[in-house]
C-alpha cells in the first residue's frame, strides 16, 4: 500500500508563504545547528509529490535539493518538457491525488512525501494523508498562502508527538484519524 506523508512549516497564523510565494520569513529562522528531523523524515520516502507552486519555488534553489524522484501534479505543466537540468529527476502529470497514488503504487512506490499547500489540502480531502509533521515558526505574517483551506467536513487528527526548539520553532506530528 502506498501512503502519503507531510513535512511542512507554517507561520503561527497558518501561512506557508506570503501571497507572492515568498518564504523569506521561514528561511530567516533556519538554524543549521538545529535538527528539525527532515533527514529522518525523508529517509524512508521513495518519491516526492508536489504542486506547481512548490515546484516553481524549489526550482529557484541552487542546487536542486532532492535526491528522490519528484512528481509535479499540474494541469499547466503536464505535457510540457522538463528542464534539461532536471531530466530524470522530475516529471509532470495531470492527475488527481488518487490517480497519482495509484500510478505510484503500480511503480512499487510505498511512501510519498507530499509538499505544497494546495496539494496537501487535496490529498487530505481525498483521505490520502497518513500523517503530518507541522513545524510552526513563531512569526505572524498577516496574510499569505494558507496551509489549510475550507473543508466540507472535519478531519480528525491524533497528536503523536510535539517538541520545541531553542529557536522557538514548535514541531508537532499528527496521525490522520480515518
Amino acid at each position: 500500500m502506498t501512503t502519503a506523508h507531510v513535512f511542512i512549516a507554517t507561520s503561527l497564523d497558518g501561512f506557508i508563504a506570503r501571497r507572492d510565494g515568498d518564504i523569506g520569513w521561514l528561511l530567516q529562522r533556519d538554524d543549521p545547528s538545529e535538527d528539525h528531523g527532515y533527514t529522518d523524515f525523508i529517509a524512508d520516502k521513495d518519491c516526492i509529490v508536489m504542486g506547481r507552486g512548490s515546484y516553481e519555488k524549489v526550482q529557484t534553489f541552487d542546487p536542486w535539493p532532492y535526491d528522490r524522484p519528484v512528481l509535479v501534479l499540474s494541469k499547466q505543466l503536464a505535457g510540457t518538457p522538463v528542464p534539461e537540468a532536471l531530466k530524470g529527476k522530475v516529471r509532470f502529470a495531470d492527475q488527481t491525488p488518487k490517480e497519482a497514488m495509484a500510478a505510484l503504487a503500480r511503480e512499487n512506490v510505498r511512501r510519498v512525501y507530499v509538499d505544497g499547500g494546495q496539494l496537501v489540502q487535496s490529498f487530505l480531502l481525498e483521505g490520502l494523508i497518513a500523517d503530518m509533521v507541522i513545524t510552526t515558526v513563531p512569526v505572524l505574517i498577516g496574510a499569505g498562502r494558507p496551509l489549510f483551506g475550507e473543508l466540507p467536513h472535519d478531519i480528525d487528527l491524533a497528536l503523536v508527538s510535539s517538541r520545541s526548539f531553542p529557536s522557538g520553532l514548535v514541531q508537532s506530528t499528527y496521525r490522520v484519524v480515518s
